[in-house]
Order: C-alpha cells, then structure tokens, then sequence
C-alpha cells in the first residue's frame, strides 16, 4: 500500500467513545420523543427505548467481534467481505457501498433537517428559511472535519462534553417538578397484547432504534484506532451503557413533568420541558444546547463515513477517486466532499420523518442482519480462529440481534419496505453490471 493511503492511528480508548457517543445521540433522542409517545399512548413509551437498548447490546456484541479481529477504514464493508469469502462477500460488500452511498446522506440530511426543525423554536424560517438552513449547516460541518485525525479527536470531547452534559442537565432539572403519578400509574401500563399493540411497538421502535445508532462508528474508524483490539469493544460497550442510561433517565424525567398528551403535540419537547420546569429565556438556552448536540453528532456520522467509499475504492471496488487521500493533512477528502455534496441535496428534498424510517430498514437486511448471520456462519466455518474479542454466551447474541432487527423490519411502514427491496434489486443489477463491464474490459485487453 502505498504511503498516501496510510491512516494514522490517533484516536485513543477516550477519543473514540466520545466520537460514538456524540453520534448516538444528535438530535435523535429530541425528535423522535413526541412520535413515541404518541404511538405508545403514554409513558408505556419507555418500553420502546428499553428495546432499544437492548438491541444495540446484541448488535453490539456482532460488531465488538468483527471490529477487534479487523480493525480496518470502513466498518461493514471489510467485514462482509471477511465473513462471506470471496464471491459472497465480493456481492455483498458491493451492496453495501452501493447502500451507503444512498443512506449516508440520508442519515447526514436526517441530522440537518432536525437540527433546523429546532431552530424554529428560536426563530421562525419559513419553508425556504428551513431549506437554507439545512443545506448551510452540511456546508459548515464540511469546513469543520477539514482537517486531521488528531484535531478531529480534540474536538470530539469538546462536542461530547456538551452532549452528555446537556441530557443531564434535563434529568436534574426536572427532578424538581417531577410528578411520579404522570409515569407509573398503572392505568399508563395496561394494554393488550393486540396486533394493534405491536404494530405500535414497532412504529415506536423504529423512532427509537434510531436514536441509539453510531454504538458501531467507532469501526468504520478502526484504521485510526489506537490499540483497536481491545478499544474497540470497550467503546462500543461503554457507549451503549452510557447513552442508554441517559435516555431512560431522561425520557423518565421529562414524562413526570410534562403531561403526555402536551408531549405527543409538542415539535419541541427538551423546549417544552424547559418551558414547564422553568420559563421560556431557559428554555431557549437549552434549544441553543440541542442545537449543537445535532451539530456535534453530523460531525461524528460524517467523520465515519467519509470512510466507506474510501476503503472499498482503496481495493478496486468503487470508483478509484475515492481512494485520494488528502496530501497534507491525511484523511479521505474526496470521499468526504462527495458524502456532504449529496447530503447538501438531500437535506433539500425530504421531510425528517421520511428519511428517519427509510434509514432503519434500508439498513437491516443487508448490513445489520447480514453480519450477524456472517458472524454465526464464521464461528462454525473457523472455530478455532483467532477472535481478540469473542461474545458472552455465542451465538445468542447474534440471534436475538437477527430476531429483533426482522421485527423492526416486518413493523415498518410497506412503501419504505418496498425502497429497501427496491434498493437491494437496482444493487444487485449493478453488481452484474460492474462484473460484466469488468471482464469484458479484460478480454479486450487480451
């Protein structure tokens, strides 16, 4: 490999949790609050972000494995190709480039649609002031991951500091003024185990799972990971712990003090918490706060990333472009100024509840359950293979993570079901396509 591709291992244990835990959160958790609580009819809502939780853990442990024994630029793309061999993993790391190209920015305009969704609590845009806003905000956090890898790591502490400090700030905040009968009276946790339920369980799941992706960012970096084989893990699992307790406290806080029907109408609900607990120049200073934890998680998912294509056409399998790595400062420019190019359109385009549902089940068939199957099949192909880190109680981990993704798919709305499938076909046509045009090359060669 020649020097110019060379990543720079410069993320400590420290760097990286922070950058996994700024992506995690975002704007996330403040957006989707009112959707789930208005699928969930009440505090019942909190099951929704337990299952959550609970399926990052076992998610967790597929991508601790495959992060420790390949610590490599570009997360799934290396590891599809690793569990699956050669034309398998040819196909499937193919599909998933090709997946990424579309969602990455998706999950990028996602961030910058929320972000300006909250600004308007503080000013009122208009349709073309949201739109301006959006596309602006991907152009500067383009500026701010201009840079190196150590600078990057600086200022993700900084982001994370604020992050965490923010959502404890609500927990404590709100300990004053909570009312414990809004949460746990038992008429809130009555319910029927209908297909009704469950359909709302899942609508409610989806809004839910999205707050807690990025656990795995830290993999898509593991060319810059310091000590990754132990690193890793340990960030993918203190992230989880950490986030998770965070929101339950403060999804927990903020339903003892405002009313559930408010909630489930409100478009601000940290700004409607504030409102309540205190008045409304506070609730503003938290908005601001918000603000710049949706600013700080864009930053981490676009970090991770701008990664992808840059490892798949470093091995010949994207457009060789995207394998540039900037002369000075070491990091995949080009493949960072294309992710944003297609975020700033995107950002664009569509509604924050439409692209926060195309993102999940866009991803579960090709990534998440795939490499959870991969993981299984690798166990049993190679057992005595070397694993720096092997999961607790194999392979029961991987199997509630393949169980509980397929819910969360089966319960997703049939259009964003039908792009996913959709997306998968128009890939696999590509993949044959590019294979096509690729011997025919050769035999024109020869």
């Amino acid at each position: 490999m020649q020097q110019e591709h060379q990543l720079k291992r410069g993320l400590s244990l420290t760097q990286a949790t922070a950058i996994n835990m700024i992506d995690m959160v975002g704007i996330g958790p403040f957006v989707v609050i009112s959707g789930i609580v208005g699928f969930m009819n009440g505090p019942a809502a909190l099951i929704a972000w337990v299952f959550g939780a609970f399926l990052a853990y076992m998610d967790g442990m597929v991508w601790a494995e495959m992060g420790a024994k390949w610590p490599e630029a570009g997360g799934s793309y290396v590891f599809l190709q690793k569990l699956f061999g050669d034309r398998g993993g040819k196909i499937m790391a193919f599909l998933f480039v090709w997946q990424t190209s579309i969602q990455a920015p998706l999950v990028v305009a996602s961030g910058a649609i929320g972000f300006t969704q909250y600004l308007n609590y503080l000013v009122p845009l208009g349709f073309w002031g949201n739109k301006m806003v959006s596309g602006g905000l991907v152009l500067v956090l383009t500026a701010l991951l201009y840079r190196d890898i150590k600078s990057i790591g600086k200022i993700s502490i900084l982001l994370s500091a604020i992050t965490i400090g923010t959502i404890i700030w609500v927990i404590f905040a709100g300990i004053p003024h909570f009312n414990s009968a809004q949460v746990f009276d038992k008429r809130y946790w009555s319910f029927d185990l209908s297909a009704a339920f469950f359909a709302a369980f899942g609508q409610a799941s989806v809004k839910a799972i999205y707050s807690y992706l990025g656990y795995y960012n830290v993999c898509h970096l593991g060319a810059e990971i310091k000590n990754p084989e132990k690193n890793i893990p340990r960030a993918i699992f203190i992230s989880i712990t950490g986030i998770a307790i965070l929101y339950l406290a403060m999804q927990t806080t903020i339903l003892g003090v405002v009313p559930w029907e408010k909630l489930k109408e409100s478009k601000f609900a940290i700004s409607t918490f504030f409102e309540m607990a205190y008045n409304h120049r506070v609730a503003q200073g938290a908005t601001l706060l918000v603000l710049c934890i949706a600013l700080a998680s864009l930053f981490a998912v676009i970090l991770g990333y701008s990664r992808v294509p840059y490892a798949a056409a470093l091995k010949g399998d994207f457009f060789p472009v995207f394998a540039k790595v900037h002369p000075r400062l070491n990091f995949p420019h080009i493949s960072l100024l294309a992710l944003c190019g297609m975020a700033f359109i995107f950002s664009l385009l569509f509604r924050l509840g439409e692209v926060i549902s195309a993102i999940i089940v866009m991803r579960v068939l090709i990534q998440f359950v795939s490499q959870a199957v991969g993981v299984i099949r690798w166990h049993y192909l190679k057992p005595k293979e070397k694993r720096p880190f092997r999961m607790p109680l194999f392979p029961l981990p991987a199997i509630l993570s393949i169980l509980g993704w397929l819910f969360i798919f089966s319960m997703s709305e049939p259009r964003f079901i039908g792009f996913a499938l959709l997306v998968i076909v128009l890939g696999v046509a590509l993949f044959f396509l590019k294979e096509y045009l690729v011997a025919r090359q050769a035999n024109v060669k020869l």
